[in-house]
């Protein structure tokens, strides 16, 4: 089985506000993109997300994939171990609770590891998420970020 490479990116629009995440897959000639755009939400969460569906798209399980992002909320959270410190305390004070429960899921199924990207720095497959993301985040039929707006009034829940 060829190495998976996943590019992934997320925008938001005012922060919070429209967002969008972009994905690029790679595996040996195959290469597939996905995108989504949600009417009220943040940098992070979509950063978050595009990661999460990226991993999502995987058909199988126990795979070797590597993770390129520019975020360094969600690179440094896994990499450095803060994640599962969150999570042992039950994501207690913890922001996005929601989509870090679902990262684990579907991270947990394969082998990922991350590397980090400076974003705008002429990397294809970055720029490729991005105009992905920004173009979503701009889209007309915007999906409901429904945890985020069902909670957007708490303050320890903002980026």
């Amino acid at each position: 089985m060829s190495k998976i490479i996943i590019y992934t990116d997320g925008a938001a629009t005012g922060n919070p506000g429209p967002g969008g995440y972009g994905v690029v897959l790679l595996s040996s000639h195959h290469r597939k993109e996905l995108s989504e755009g949600f009417r009220l939400t943040t940098n992070n969460r979509m950063e978050l997300l595009a990661v999460i569906k990226g991993l999502e798209a995987m058909k199988k399980t126990d795979l070797d994939i590597t993770v390129y992002s520019d975020s360094k909320y969600v690179v440094d959270a896994v990499e450095k171990g803060w994640l599962f410190g969150w999570e042992r305390k039950g994501f207690a004070k913890k922001k996005n609770p929601d989509l870090w429960k679902r990262f684990l899921l579907v991270y947990r199924q394969h082998k990922v590891r991350f590397i980090w990207i400076k974003g705008h720095a002429d990397n294809v497959e970055n720029e490729r998420c991005d105009r992905l993301a920004v173009a979503a985040a701009a889209g007309h039929q915007l999906q409901v970020d429904s945890y985020y707006e069902s909670t957007k009034d708490q303050a320890d829940l903002f980026d």
